[in-house]
């Protein structure tokens, strides 16, 4: 698919993006399904940095990790069609799609919980469906972040997802996303491996 013509093109300056989903809206800002954007503005305070350019149906930023230059986005596109503005900045900024490292929630992880990947499949999250379908590959490093799983099986998803945290998760929450600001400083300096092994769970 579009992968291909993706990787062939020659760096553009960027070594890495970093990805938050969520959705746009004030209605979402605080909800499970948007933790991703909440890591994102931890990542733009560590860094000093904003993520608040429109471009390519996201906001984006830029700022340096690990003396790499970062490129920063956030999909405004909602949730389910993330890969549309992933892919439009890829292919704009010569990013390889091993380079691009993903934040987004996960109902299997309990709060304050975070797991790193190199790659793999969604597991169920539509926002990486997504990104894999436009993107014909599963080959990117993403960093899930726990949000608890459904209180019973009869509870609907979405309503789960989209819901607020409880007030006794959202300090385990504040202390996954110092931890994914940790973990992505540690990718960019000493790789994966490395991160993986102090902070996934």
């Amino acid at each position: 698919m579009f992968f291909k013509s993706v990787k062939k093109f020659a760096s553009s300056g960027f070594d890495y993006m970093i990805v938050g989903l969520g959705n746009p809206g004030l209605q979402y800002e605080t909800t499970r399904h948007n933790v991703g954007f909440m890591a994102m503005d931890a990542i733009c305070e560590k860094f000093q940095c904003s993520c608040n350019k429109s471009k390519f149906n996201a906001y984006m930023g830029d700022t340096v990790i690990g003396g790499k230059r970062v490129l920063l986005l956030k999909p405004l596109t909602y949730m389910n069609n993330s890969g549309e503005a992933v892919l439009a900045a890829a292919r704009f900024y010569k990013i390889d799609i091993s380079n691009i490292l993903v934040m987004y929630d996960d109902i299997s992880l309990d709060p304050g919980i975070i797991r790193i990947r190199r790659k793999g499949s969604a597991g169920g999250h539509n926002g990486i469906k997504d990104i894999i379908e436009v993107f014909g590959s599963e080959n990117f490093p993403r960093i899930k972040i726990g949000v608890g799983a459904k209180p019973h099986p009869d509870y609907d998803l979405k309503d789960w997802v989209l819901g607020k945290f409880k007030p006794e998760e959202k300090e385990k929450v504040n202390a996954a996303l110092e931890n994914v600001v940790k973990a992505v400083n540690e990718i960019l300096q000493r790789g994966i491996d490395s991160a993986m092994n102090k902070f996934s769970k």
